[in-house]
């Protein structure tokens, strides 16, 4: 692990009804439509007062637009920041592109690579490629390095130990990996493979961790390996602190190697309904729309450091959504400071706008 340290940066998934209103009923509706913001800010939000244990609904749906333009690309998160942007979530685009300046690397999830046969390997998702998009976020932030997501798909346990057993197919894959960088002009890519090996020995993975990114790394490209917790937390708060904490401490507990480590940051929620024991994610519309609908009590949970709130479905039962806020964020950002680590925030386009002025 020691030597993989040393050659990766790490990062831690019917009918219509027609009804007319009467005038007191349309002025009830009205007195009801919570206001939301479309201009910026000229001051961001640590100087508006709003990160707080105790925000209201009110005032978040008021507020999550509108951030300070004339500071979007200046940085108050000391360390590398990574940024995920989906091809299904147009908007993550279009904040990359804005607060650009505010990242390191931008890994758009673009990328899959497939093994066709002995030494014979493809890179698939090219098409989701945008080169014109790449110029444009590149032109606002000098420096920032863009490194799609590369996704090992559809391999096999043999697949695997046929490659990790020759170092010709290890060549010939950090080959192909390097001419569709070069090809497309990328500047690395963010691996993802070693959550599908979970239950197996990691030697040979990392023996071909470490080559391929020694070929990358001769090329000036960049290497990032996504690494999943070794535990999960249960039904609730999405990242309690202490495990965020924790999970740092594991990987790394004598901090030689924190300054390649990049901390996972959620900018989407969870929703969980208590009658059937189901969940499922929440992204910033959702709970925009939610706030809006419902107007519930936010409340801070202190031990998790996470803000939640309860509604009620009319159909669907008692739910309890737990989704970042400007205060939940910044206590990561300043752990993330302590612990000497940088940040890895999945998605872009799943946030709130304002959540930016923090980084």
């Amino acid at each position: 692990m020691t030597v993989l340290l040393r050659a990766l940066w790490l990062a831690l998934a019917c009918g219509s009804v027609h009804t007319t209103l009467s005038k007191s009923d349309a002025k009830k509706a009205a007195s009801k439509t919570l206001l939301e913001k479309t201009q910026f800010s000229e001051k961001p939000v640590q100087d508006r007062g709003l990160v707080v244990t105790d925000p209201r609904a009110e005032d978040v749906v008021l507020e999550h637009r509108s951030y300070c333009s004339a500071k979007a690309r200046e940085r108050n998160f000391a360390g590398d920041v990574l940024g995920y942007v989906t091809p299904w979530n147009s908007h993550g685009y279009d904040i990359a592109k804005v607060f650009g300046g505010k990242f390191t690397q931008i890994s758009p999830v673009w990328l899959q690579l497939k093994r066709r046969g002995r030494e014979m390997f493809e890179v698939t998702g090219l098409h989701d490629v945008d080169q014109g998009w790449m110029r444009a976020v590149r032109k606002q932030a000098k420096g920032l390095r863009i490194v799609p997501r590369l996704l090992f798909e559809d391999w096999t346990h043999e697949d695997f130990r046929s490659v990790w057993d020759s170092e010709d197919e290890i060549e010939e894959l950090s080959k192909t990996m390097v001419q569709v960088a070069k090809s497309q002009h990328l500047d690395g890519f963010v691996v993802e493979v070693w959550s599908q090996l979970l239950s197996q020995k990691h030697v040979g993975l990392i023996h071909m961790l470490t080559h391929m990114a020694e070929a990358l790394h001769q090329a000036r490209l960049l290497v990032i390996l996504v690494i999943p917790p070794s535990v999960t937390p249960g039904p609730g708060p999405n990242a309690p602190l202490s495990w965020v904490r924790a999970c740092v401490q594991l990987l790394d507990p004598k901090s030689r190697w924190r300054s390649k480590i990049l901390l996972g940051l959620n900018f989407y929620g969870m929703d969980y309904s208590a009658s059937r024991d189901a969940r499922e994610p929440v992204v910033g519309t959702r709970y925009i729309q939610t706030l809006k609908e419902h107007r519930p009590r936010i409340v801070w949970d202190s031990r998790a450091a996470e803000h939640f709130f309860q509604y009620k479905k009319s159909r669907g039962g008692r739910h309890i959504i737990f989704y970042p806020t400007l205060k939940s964020v910044q206590v990561r950002l300043e752990l993330a400071q302590e612990l000497g680590v940088g940040l890895s925030i999945w998605e872009l386009g799943q946030g709130l706008d304002y959540f930016y002025d923090l980084l």
